[in-house]
């Protein structure tokens, strides 16, 4: 619960971040369509830490497939989704895509950090 409520504050923080820069430069530096694209990494975020809890509890020594597996999940989602839209809409790729990929690897990022912080105390007791 400790992820999902982290999940929570880093979101707040950034629809914050993505409100003042809409009201002081408008779309300039975000693309129309910023808002679904952090709901998008929100759900696919607490998705994927979902399946790799998962695996974690079923098998705790093989949590690295269900790990690896999880990126691979965002990974072929995330080009999937930008190769729909450029595929689709011809204003604004590179800006989609800029931000698309900001957001990506905060909320990469993000979940690393939460991996390695709730796997910490587990591997200093096999030490």
């Amino acid at each position: 619960m400790k992820f999902f409520r982290n999940l929570a504050i880093l979101t707040a923080i950034l629809c914050v971040l993505i409100g003042a820069l809409l009201q002081f430069t408008g779309y300039s530096l975000l693309h129309s369509f910023i808002w679904h694209i952090l709901i998008f990494f929100v759900f696919i975020t607490g998705f994927t830490y979902y399946l790799t809890q998962l695996g974690y509890k079923n098998d705790p020594e093989n949590f690295q497939v269900y790990y690896f597996a999880s990126m691979g999940f965002r990974v072929v989602l995330s080009i999937g989704v930008v190769g729909l839209y450029v595929w689709f809409f011809k204003e604004g790729r590179l800006h989609f895509v800029f931000n698309f990929f900001a957001l990506y690897f905060l909320f990469t990022g993000f979940e690393i950090y939460s991996l390695l912080a709730n796997l910490r105390p587990h591997l200093r007791g096999q030490n």
